[in-house]
This record gives structure tokens, C-alpha cells and sequence, in this order.
């Protein structure tokens, strides 16, 4: 159980409008330019927007694997290890992390993930 940061970037090219921005430490995400997402390299983790009952279940039930990142304007980001989870779950959680910045057009163009 493990996703490689290469197939992290391949489930963000499969969303609509997608900007990133480099950092000497980590890259940001956003979408028309609402943040949704973070890589740290060195760490091999991604920070993701999710709402906040999401973010408690999540710690929750695996804290080896999510952490509390932050908590802002009503939602819970959380940090994702990428050697404990697995890429189908990731895969939501991208797509839930995009879709609360995303404008509702845009939403309605991407289907979610099976």
C-alpha cells in the first residue's frame, strides 16, 4: 500500500483547471485559484482540503496515515502519508479536495472517480 508521487501528479492532470505553484519546500494546488492541495517532496505527503467531519474520521480510524493539518474558513485540511495509503482512496480524496474549491461548472465537467 503506497502511491508514488508520479501517480499523485497523474491524479491532478485528470481534474479541470489545475494550477500549481512551486515553493522551495513544497508545491500548492489550486483551482481558479482557490488552494486545494499541497506536496511536500522530502516527506512524501500531501496536504488536502476536506470538510471537517471528513478530516476527524479520517485521523480518526488511521493516525498513522492522516494527520490535522489545519482548520480554515469551515473546512479540515489534512496531511496524507503517501506509503499508507492506497491510490483508489487518494484518488477520492484529491477529487473531494478539488471539488469543495472548484466552481460548480466545473464540477459538473469532471465526473467523480468510480
Amino acid at each position: 500500500m503506497s502511491v508514488a508521487s508520479a501517480e499523485f501528479h497523474r491524479m491532478l492532470k485528470a481534474l479541470a483547471d489545475v494550477e500549481r505553484s512551486d515553493a522551495k519546500e513544497w508545491k500548492s494546488y489550486s483551482v481558479r485559484g482557490k488552494r486545494f492541495g499541497y506536496y511536500w517532496p522530502k516527506t512524501q505527503t500531501v496536504g488536502l482540503k476536506q470538510t471537517l467531519s471528513e478530516q476527524e474520521a479520517l485521523v480518526s480510524e488511521r493516525p498513522d496515515v492522516f494527520e490535522v493539518q489545519f482548520t480554515a474558513g469551515g473546512f479540515g485540511w489534512v496531511v496524507v502519508h503517501l506509503d499508507g495509503v492506497e491510490a483508489d482512496e487518494l484518488t477520492e480524496l484529491v477529487y473531494e479536495a478539488w471539488r469543495l474549491s472548484a466552481p460548480e461548472e466545473l464540477v459538473e465537467q469532471v465526473p467523480p472517480p468510480c
